[in-house]
């Protein structure tokens, strides 16, 4: 159900209505993109919804006093659509979504996180599988930081597969390869920003500390100190405003360089140290607690993250507000929706990738050949050969799970407001990515983002169409361009943010519920 509905035609407007007799007197019996709770003998306010041709399957809102008037369009939340059922649902589905996010703040933990929930649901490791059949669920996992999560389809996946891909890494600051050291008795940890940041939304604010360390012998050691209610936290100083004179007469960007991003690790000098004394007690600290030697930090992974869960925001309890949610509001929806589909027509795939932030370069992003050789083996025991992977792609279906834009009314001026999406109004089906010119952007054609309206009207989704910012204001990429280089048919659409890439974003819970009913109904459509 598409969020935009007629201006003239007002829900509560006119006489209750029963369903059956407006269908007739509007010469259709179809109820293609009504509500799945909405019988039809149940009553509506004013306006019922219909298909207006069998062949469009496009929803539309009806009145017996407004045909053949021209339709307008205006938004309208999932809160003023729903019915009070979908509304609880909506709610019961983000207590869960809050507390995955929190306990999963890294790749590591959210790909750890994924196959724990997928094997309580029969998912099983893919190389355990000789033969693939309708109905059978697997998962594979690359380097601790990727994870593909499938179900075998009814039809063959030479005859198409769906895809939805989201990308698990998320703004914060990683140590460097060297970080300890000390000035004036205080030890800090010298950080190198990930992803695009604003960096003085990261000072004063409590972090945690998550780590992976592998040492000489191939033993790994995994670290988190400052999510438990006992443990310290750690910070980044700023300059108080008394002496900020000079600094706000600065840029943003030459008044915090990210040099000065360095976050204080301890301030009490240990006995029986000549020099670097406070440093000296930290390097004691981590070898008594954790084995750890200053050499050690090369071969590690130290990330440094909000502390603190994911919490409702608003009087109403409406909101989530947390860190990580671009872009793992859409990597949990779409996990939650493949977990959900037992059998579907089409092999369905969660692909959840590393690396978005910073371009899709490594061995863990959209990029890496992982992807390939993950559907090569799905076909070969599916009784097919690696010689099908072009068929099977080229037949497929596709959808870049990533967060859009959300309109602020604090920043209008960056934004087109008739093209911009808005807080509740369901999940944001983007067009066009990229900025000046499109630069950067997929383009998909038109046929498909039908294909996808259709599903998602069909389905009684409520969604928007959305973009980021004006076209020489704003634009930005997403790992749509590395599955549609397969010639995959494939389109952005996820849940729009607000607050995108600051240490605590904004979503709203119809929006989080709508993408993961959006997904849900993109693996269950059939063709």
């Amino acid at each position: 159900m598409f969020s935009v509905i007629p201006a003239n035609i007002r829900q509560g407007s006119g006489k209750k209505v029963v369903v059956n007799s407006c269908l007739k007197r509007a010469g259709t019996t179809k109820y293609v993109g009504l509500p799945r709770n909405f019988h039809p003998s149940d009553k509506c306010s004013g306006a019922i919804y219909r298909t207006v041709l069998s062949g469009m399957n496009a929803t539309a809102t009806i009145n017996r006093r407004h045909r053949g008037k021209e339709i307008r369009m205006e938004r309208k939340t999932g809160w003023e659509i729903w019915s009070e059922k979908t509304k609880k649902a909506a709610l019961e589905f983000c207590e869960g979504y809050k507390e995955f996010l929190s306990a999963n703040k890294t790749e590591r933990k959210f790909v750890k996180g994924c196959v724990s929930k997928a094997e309580k649901e029969g998912f099983k490791p893919l190389e355990s599988f000789k033969k693939l059949s309708a109905g059978d669920r697997f998962y594979k996992v690359n380097k601790e930081k990727v994870i593909v999560l499938g179900t075998a389809g009814k039809k063959s996946p030479v005859s198409g597969c769906r895809f939805v891909l989201a990308h698990i890494d998320s703004p914060r600051l990683d140590l460097k390869a060297n970080p300890l050291y000390e000035d004036e008795n205080i030890c800090f940890l010298k950080t190198y920003y990930y992803g695009g940041i604003k960096k003085y939304q990261w000072l004063t604010i409590p972090l945690a500390l998550y780590g992976t360390v592998v040492f000489k012998n191939g033993k790994k050691k995994e670290i988190e100190i400052g999510e438990k209610e006992t443990d310290p936290v750690f910070n980044i100083t700023d300059l108080l405003p008394h002496l900020g004179k000079d600094q706000a007469k600065k840029t943003i960007e030459e008044g915090f360089p990210g040099e000065n991003l360095n976050v204080i690790a301890g301030s009490i000098p240990a006995a029986g140290y000549k020099k670097e004394k406070t440093k000296s007690g930290i390097l004691k600290i981590l070898k008594e607690a954790y084995g750890i030697e200053e050499a050690d930090f090369i071969s590690s992974e130290f990330q440094f993250v909000p502390a603190g869960k994911l919490k409702d925001a608003g009087f109403d309890r409406s909101m989530v507000l947390g860190y990580g949610q671009d872009d793992r509001v859409c990597a949990y929806t779409a996990v939650e929706a493949v977990l959900s589909v037992e059998k579907p027509e089409q092999t369905s795939f969660c692909i959840l990738v590393d690396q978005e932030e910073i371009g899709s370069r490594g061995s863990t992003s959209a990029q890496s050949e992982f992807f390939r050789f993950v559907i090569e083996e799905v076909l070969e025991k599916s009784g097919m050969s690696a010689r099908d992977f072009k068929s099977a792609v080229q037949n497929s279906m596709a959808i870049s799970a990533d967060v859009d834009n959300i309109f602020d009314p604090n920043y209008k001026e960056v934004t087109d407001p008739r093209n911009t999406a808005r807080l509740g109004c369901g999940v944001v089906l983007t067009k066009i990515t990229g900025g000046r010119g499109k630069g950067g952007s997929i383009e998909p054609p038109a046929e498909y983002i039908a294909r996808i309206r259709n599903i998602l009207d069909r389905n009684g989704v409520v969604w928007q169409p959305g973009e980021l910012g004006k076209i020489e204001q704003g634009g930005g990429g997403t790992i749509a361009t590395h599955i549609a280089r397969y010639n995959i048919d494939t389109v952005d659409c996820g849940t729009g943010v607000l607050s995108m890439h600051a240490p605590y974003e904004l979503t709203s819970k119809a929006d989080v519920y709508s993408t993961y009913l959006a997904y849900r109904a993109f693996y269950t459509e059939k063709t």
